[in-house]
């Protein structure tokens, strides 16, 4: 979190992204609209990893509307339910909450009621089983 809306912190958290993740050319990326999406640093970095760009329509939030329904859920969950102090205080409240509890504990029913990170596992091993 940022108090700006520059390129360098979604840039940041993509190459983060790419260097733990190593995904497969072809991996789908989208986003919404805005200008940090849209620079020439971060779709130069998708190219260079051959990672296909996906865009929502101008406008449209329905095109994105797993994220929006994540940010829902945040806020609902963690950001209305405190006071936080500092800026330093939410990042790492909003980190613990995206991958303790939202990543390994939340049930999605759009998961066949798995948290992300179970239904990760599952995948992977149907991938494996099937190669």
């Amino acid at each position: 979190m940022e108090a700006n809306m520059k390129k360098e912190l979604p840039l940041q958290a993509l190459t983060m992204a790419i260097a733990r993740r190593h995904p497969p050319e072809g991996l789908i990326h989208h986003s919404d609209r805005g200008s940090q999406y849209c620079s020439n640093d971060y779709i130069e970095t998708l190219q260079a990893c051959k990672i296909a760009i996906s865009m929502s329509r101008k406008g449209d939030p329905y095109d994105n509307a797993c994220m929006e329904s994540f940010h829902a859920t945040l806020k609902k969950d963690l950001i209305y339910r405190r006071r936080f102090k500092t800026r330093a205080e939410a990042i790492n409240a909003v980190n613990h909450y995206i991958s303790q509890r939202y990543n390994r504990h939340r049930r999605h029913s759009t998961l066949g009621y798995c948290s992300p990170e179970a239904f990760e596992k599952k995948y992977a091993q149907t991938i494996a089983d099937v190669s």
